[in-house]
């Protein structure tokens, strides 16, 4: 382990960094696409509530795998055969969509969970006093939700930065990719995946500390 430390920590160290990139970047655009299609999904419209649950069930239905080669493959593919154009994605803009479509899904509903767990009066509170819709959602309701959702949202990260290893698949130069090439070089196989492993494991463990603490806080501060 020394040696591979010694020869390769700095390229597994760099490889740590780019996965945490990559789970950054989609959990970004994910809690985007979270609050978009979370806020259709409580809308007093069934088009909007349909629309919201298309999304959600196939993107969840689909594994990450396929998604994967989905997005890296057949996207361009399609876009470059039927549309005519000429489309490439790298594995960095690949990886992010297809992260932040799959976690975009689950934070869809940890939105319209959170929405929901604010009691109704709070917005009917808000109408009565004149403000409209979008702006009682946006000023009373979302910072209220926010409060309950922040824990989920930190073990929803947690998830999105173990699935970035599925992403190896595509060439992503993450972690696990990154140790499949170390393994090559070394065949020192059993030590290389210790590494790793410590690795996920405290950066997870950082990260799990870090939602207790908030839970913890938050609940507090309801008391």
């Amino acid at each position: 382990m020394v040696r591979i430390m010694s020869t390769y920590g700095t390229l597994l160290f760099k490889a740590m960094g780019q996965t945490l990139l990559l789970a950054l970047s989609g959990l970004f655009f994910a809690c985007i696409l979270g609050l978009i299609f979370g806020i259709l999904s409580v809308l007093k419209n069934k088009i909007c509530n349909i629309i919201a649950q298309i999304f959600v069930d196939i993107i969840r239905g689909v594994p990450m795998i396929v998604l994967a080669y989905f997005v890296y493959f057949g996207v361009p593919y399609g876009l470059n055969t039927i549309g005519g154009m000429k489309v490439t994605l790298t594995a960095l803009q690949a990886g992010t969509i297809c992260l932040a479509l799959n976690c975009g899904a689950y934070m869809a509903e940890i939105i319209r969970a959170g929405i929901q767990s604010v009691d109704i009066g709070q917005m009917e509170a808000a109408r009565s006093l004149g403000l409209p819709y979008w702006r009682a959602m946006q000023r009373v309701i979302l910072p209220q939700a926010i409060r309950t959702m922040i824990p989920s949202i930190i073990n929803q990260f947690i998830i999105t930065l173990k699935d970035t290893s599925i992403l190896s698949v595509i060439g992503f130069p993450e972690l696990v990719n990154t140790a499949k090439n170390v393994v090559a070089n070394t065949f020192m196989s059993f030590q290389t995946w210790i590494i790793v492993a410590i690795m996920y494991l405290i950066i997870i463990t950082l990260l799990a500390k870090l939602a207790k603490i908030l839970e913890r806080r938050l609940n507090r501060g309801r008391a």
